[in-house]
């Protein structure tokens, strides 16, 4: 284990000082593009020097507003401060008596919007979402989260946070839970659930970077601060570039104005988990690039990514839908098939060396997309050239959602991460 190395300030800038984390790849390898890649997206998509340096630079830096209400709130009393800070979030500032001027400061930053916020496009962002229905889901965990496997230098933080030992299916429960409050009509309002368990999970990331520093198994000066801005970029585009480029390869049609909705979504919350507003970015070709940037960053995949990736594809196994106990064996079956169809549609993003770096069967062939591509096709045209009401796609997809997610964690509790004792974001 690396010796642990001295809690770094999070919030400060990176003024060039600072050697590059370990993790991070030579600036040369970075403008090695693979042929098919620079013909459809161009030079862009390899970095500049400039962007190369301010990414590397981000692996130093947090999330300065959340920091700083954090230092306030380990300072003295913690527990109660922490109180305040939740009664703040579930109920407004104006709900604390007496609040203290630094849950004021922040609180008077995230409760207003950002000039750019236009709620009507967040809004049929978050109906485009819905539409996806079961399909959306699949692209999120076979390509978003899957592939990001890949990404060594991000999988530390989780793995050092107990995600293996909590269990794939707990883990995936909690993720899809906030994406779903995320994606609910009126979640990011003020007071809707996405909107509060966002700013739950903020607080969480900074008691990670609070925290993991001071553990043995941390060393910033391999892996950057936890959970830094270059790693919440990556996040954060994630749930728009890498959704809406999944979702059309499997045959969705998006046209460019959902494009911009889904976009403008997750732009909000990017912006309200602490992403720093220069790193949002409006369109889907922006993010990807952007996306694709942040790899420079990433160490190649390592025993982590095995290790999450192969627990990751056995997950369906953990499943419980509403009739097991009624047709035990075709529901033992029916897991066995999800399993399977999970494998394939990763498939079609990987390739069979990647396939085996997360500890996956690189036998696998893309028999599922090849499937239901054609049939999404042509339920896409149909509902295009039908003028099918929008609402009632929403709902017959949020249905679909909605009964995987209960699947996902079956018997358990619906919620997002709550921290033990064992876990940095913990306070006793």
């Amino acid at each position: 284990m690396a010796k642990a190395p001295t809690v770094m300030n999070t919030s400060s800038n990176h003024t060039g000082a600072r050697p590059a984390p370990t993790r991070v790849r030579p600036f040369e390898v970075t403008q090695k593009l693979p042929r098919l890649q620079k013909m459809v997206f161009g030079k862009q998509l390899a970095p500049t020097r400039e962007r190369y340096d301010q990414l590397v630079d981000a692996l130093w830096q947090g999330d300065e507003p959340m920091d700083a209400l954090l230092d306030w709130i380990m300072e003295d009393n913690a527990r109660e401060r922490r109180g305040m800070y939740d009664k703040a979030v579930k109920e407004g500032i104006d709900a604390v008596d007496n609040a203290p001027q630094p849950l004021k400061d922040f609180f008077a930053l995230v409760d207003r919007d950002p000039a750019w916020l236009d709620r009507e496009l967040l809004e049929e962002g978050v109906g485009v979402v819905q539409s996806l229905g079961e399909f959306g889901l699949y692209i999120m965990r076979d390509q978003a989260l899957m592939v990001g496997y890949l990404l060594s230098g991000f999988n530390h933080a989780l793995v050092a946070t107990g995600a293996l030992n909590k269990g794939a299916s707990q883990r995936t429960g909690e993720t899809l839970k906030w994406w779903m409050d995320c994606t609910e009509h009126g979640g990011m309002e003020r007071f809707g659930e996405g909107f509060i368990n966002t700013l739950h999970v903020r607080w969480v990331h900074s008691m990670v970077r609070r925290h993991l520093q001071t553990r043995k198994e941390w060393d910033n000066n391999e892996w950057g601060i936890p959970a830094n801005q270059t790693d919440m970029i990556a996040t954060y585009l994630a749930f728009g570039s890498v959704l809406l480029l999944g979702v059309r390869l499997g045959g969705v049609i998006i046209t460019p104005h959902e494009s911009r909705a889904v976009m403008h979504l997750w732009k909000y919350a990017g912006w309200l988990m602490g992403v720093e507003e220069k790193w949002l970015v409006d369109s889907e070709m922006e993010g990807f690039r952007l996306l694709r940037h942040t790899q420079a960053t990433q160490s190649r995949p390592d025993w982590t990514s095995k290790e999450l990736g192969e627990a990751l594809s056995k997950e369906p196994f953990d499943r419980i839908y509403p009739w097991k106990n009624k047709f035990p064996r075709l529901h033992k079956l029916y897991l066995k098939y999800e399993y399977h169809s999970h494998l394939s549609l990763t498939r079609l993003f990987l390739s069979r060396e990647q396939m085996s770096a997360l500890g996956l069967p690189a036998w696998v062939l893309p028999w599922y997309p090849a499937m239901t591509t054609p049939l999404r096709i042509a339920r896409g045209v149909h509902q295009r050239a039908s003028r099918a009401d929008k609402r009632t796609l929403e709902k017959k997809g949020r249905e679909q959602q909605i009964y995987r997610m209960k699947a996902v964690f079956g018997e358990r509790e619906h919620g997002i991460i709550q921290p033990d004792e064992n876990h940095p974001a913990h306070i006793g």
